[in-house]
């Protein structure tokens, strides 16, 4: 066997330079390619989910403002001189609706606005939810009733698009479609923002970019700027979610977070703040019961504890309870004081303070409220409008990329599939078990992942085993 010969010198006399090694690649350069899969894909399977949404979404973004239109009757009156005490308008409600029993009562709160007093128990009306009558404080008027729908009061129009964006209308089970899109938002948006920041190109403007290009822009800045609302309308979509909420529940009670409550039993402990929202038969209405002071009393009591409007009265559940008078202000600042009283004496027998709630519970109230509309009032409805069409843009354009992506009649031609095959292991490894981890407490976001991930690597076996076998004869003949 010869010997190779040596490599020929430079012109200029110097040694021959030995090749250096291929740097080594960086763990971004690795990653990227299975972010934009993975980012790719969830939104090419989830985005129906997300549409649907926020397309209801931004329907109850509005219906705040179309139930103050369409239930004008009902809420508002002309301001009159003097408002008549409690207990003649709650007995002008019964005397209208002397179905079912009192739930509760919520005085006018502002100057030509309507008392209501909620009936629970009325024939017709869901378990779940109260009749609402609507009185002029002002000379006892009745000015209506309505079916109403959990602690923010929504009157039919809100409580159905409510019930559309929740679940829509087809119970719990229908309740898996807005937690499966609460669940990957957050990743789509992050993956979004990750491939916009990650990218090494020079970014130009939109002037004179047409076709994918411009879309690309356009879904990446705008995708950009909504990220920070989107993430959080994630998060706080997950709270009150079916699996996720339930473990997020569990999380707060072990860590001692979880939302107290004003107790009105005798004893000082039981009933806590949602005492009489049942409506049992054996609730009483303050207005005639043996000892009763009454609903005036009581909530003068509550006055004097500083618990201003608006509020809402809770009668006793039972002969050994008392009333619950809680701040039912959802807007900033919130109002969310709770005091209970004494049925027999009219005395505070126990003060719950909003200042008093632990971190997590404040931070839940504080993103619930904020994810409804109700923390900020219009500016709150607008911003959540906003976001919502922003999500169906960005939606609408990455379709559209998926479509201007093929090439002729291949449309939607996907990504290359085995990015997750050169990510290195140190990486991989720990970014698979947070992924279990994560997937353990948002099930709707571990199942689906692990599956396409599974389908993914079948494909790829297939597709592997496919290519070898037809090149099999044609390899045997090359090495003939």
């Amino acid at each position: 066997m010869s010997a190779q010969p040596p490599a020929p010198a430079p012109p200029d006399g110097r040694p021959a330079a030995t090749a250096e090694p291929a740097p080594r690649p960086s763990v971004w350069s690795t990653l990227r390619p299975l972010v934009l899969r993975l980012h790719f894909y969830a939104g090419v399977l989830i985005a129906p989910f997300l549409l649907v949404a926020a397309a209801t979404g931004f329907l109850y973004a509005a219906s705040y403002t179309a139930e103050k239109v369409v239930y004008a009757d009902q809420l508002t009156v002309p301001v009159g001189d003097r408002e008549l005490p409690i207990e003649r308008q709650v007995a002008a409600a019964r005397k209208a609706h002397p179905e079912g029993t009192v739930a509760a009562v919520r005085p006018s709160a502002e100057d030509g606005a309507t008392t209501r007093v909620l009936l629970s128990g009325v024939p017709g009306v869901a378990e779940d939810r109260t009749l609402a009558v609507f009185v002029n404080p002002y000379n006892g008027e009745v000015r209506g009733a309505e079916e109403s729908y959990g602690s923010s009061g929504s009157l039919p129009l809100r409580t159905w698009i409510s019930g559309l964006h929740r679940d829509l209308h087809l119970g719990e089970t229908g309740r898996l479609y807005s937690e499966l899109a609460a669940s990957w938002l957050w990743v789509i948006a992050g993956g979004g923002v990750v491939l916009w920041f990650g990218r090494r190109r020079a970014r130009r403007g939109l002037r004179g970019t047409t076709g994918r290009r411009r879309l690309l822009s356009l879904h990446g800045s705008v995708g950009v700027w909504a990220a920070g609302g989107l993430f959080f309308l994630s998060a706080t979509g997950l709270t009150w979610s079916t699996y996720a909420g339930e473990s997020i529940g569990d999380l707060r009670e072990t860590l001692g977070q979880t939302t107290p409550a004003v107790s009105a039993s005798a004893a000082g402990a039981g009933a806590g703040e949602h005492a009489g929202h049942g409506g049992g038969s054996g609730a009483r209405t303050g207005s005639g019961g043996t000892g009763d002071v009454g609903l005036d009393t009581v909530l003068k009591a509550a006055r004097a504890e500083g618990l201003t409007n608006p509020v809402e009265i809770v009668p006793p559940a039972d002969a050994s309870s008392g009333y619950v008078v809680k701040q039912i202000q959802r807007s900033w600042p919130e109002k969310q004081d709770s005091v209970a009283v004494d049925a027999q004496s009219g005395e505070v027998t126990d003060v719950l303070r909003f200042d008093d709630f632990p971190v997590l519970a404040k931070l839940t109230r504080w993103g619930i409220d904020a994810h409804s509309g109700t923390l900020f009032g219009l500016a709150n409805q607008i911003a959540l409008a906003a976001l919502a069409l922003a999500l169906v843009l960005l939606i609408v354009w990455g379709y559209r990329m998926w479509w201007l992506r093929g090439s002729g009649s291949a449309f939607g031609r996907p990504l290359p599939r085995g990015a997750w095959q050169h990510v290195p292991a140190y990486v991989l490894v720990p970014l698979m078990a947070a992924i279990a981890v994560l997937g353990y407490f948002v099930p709707l976001l571990g199942i689906p992942l692990a599956a396409f991930i599974a389908v993914d690597v079948l494909l790829g076996e297939i597709a592997h085993r496919r290519g070898r076998r037809d090149q099999g004869p044609r390899a045997t003949a090359d090495r003939a």
